[in-house]
């Protein structure tokens, strides 16, 4: 079997579609046969609710409990905290309990590796990882780096969106050279992309100032109304507008997600389009 490939989706700006992202890729993933864990790492909680938990402040077993037992060494011989998805995939759950978690972080030994700790007891189950970080570069997008193979950057369509990458991937590039040698960019790719000119010209833009030094993936998501729907829909836009222009992205980018990792990039021609 191979190994279990982990991806960080990140971007310390907000509102970009990192949840969104998340449980869709996760859900592509899952609908092609692939075990997967989706791991919400933000304490404002989005995925979880997206996921069906509308109060996650109410659960006590979030990825926060799990987080505090690798801080106090305490032995996870059951797994209480992964849940189970309808669109057949597992989830770890947040809440703002993960704030108190990040702030308790900043006194502890080898602060920058718990998630990476946990993960290792989880991750053999899996064939893919999915991380959806909070909007920053603070101690858990930290540690969420510290445990990925790869990052996935969501950006938006937008001239300041795309400037602000430069300081995600220096932070990428610390992390690899201080903590986790084989981190990589698996990619980025543009959300919220619309027919006016402007959006092709920011999208051309990230393509042509970041292209030679990271991989820019080749699908583009849409911005549709559908797409932004899906956060109290209870379904991944494959079940809420399967045959939407937004699940027909979300296809490619799964498409693209699989072959990160290999020797060969997918081809424009597989995408379907």
């Amino acid at each position: 079997m191979a190994d279990t490939k982990v991806f960080a989706v990140a971007n310390q700006k907000g509102g970009v579609g990192k949840s969104t992202s998340t449980y869709c890729i996760g859900a592509g993933l899952a609908a092609k046969g692939k075990r997967v864990l989706l791991i919400d790492a933000d304490p404002q909680g989005d995925l979880s609710k997206m996921l069906g938990l509308r109060q996650p402040n109410q659960l006590n077993m979030t990825l926060s409990s799990v987080m505090d037992a690798v801080v106090s060494n305490r032995e996870l011989t059951r797994h209480p905290e992964i849940r189970h998805h309808k669109e057949g995939f597992d989830f770890i759950p947040a809440n703002r309990s993960l704030s108190a978690v990040e702030i308790g972080l900043v006194n502890v030994m080898s602060r920058e590796t718990v998630l990476r700790e946990y993960l290792n007891t989880v991750k053999s189950d899996y064939d893919y990882v999915l991380m959806d970080c909070r909007p920053s570069l603070g101690m858990l997008v930290i540690n969420a780096l510290s445990a990925a193979d790869y990052v996935l950057v969501p950006v938006q369509a937008d001239y300041l969106a795309a400037e602000d990458m430069t300081e995600l991937v220096n932070t990428v590039q610390s992390i690899r050279r201080q903590i986790n040698p084989g981190l990589q960019i698996g990619g980025v790719f543009l959300t919220m992309v619309s027919e006016t000119t402007f959006r092709r010209e920011v999208a051309e833009s990230v393509r042509n100032q970041f292209g030679k030094r990271i991989p820019v993936l080749r699908t583009s998501i849409p911005a549709t109304v559908r797409l932004a729907e899906i956060s109290t829909a209870d379904k991944s836009i494959f079940l809420h507008d399967p045959r939407g222009k937004a699940a027909q992205a979300y296809e490619n980018l799964v498409k693209e997600v699989l072959n990160i990792g290999t020797k060969e990039r997918v081809r424009p021609a597989d995408l379907g389009r």
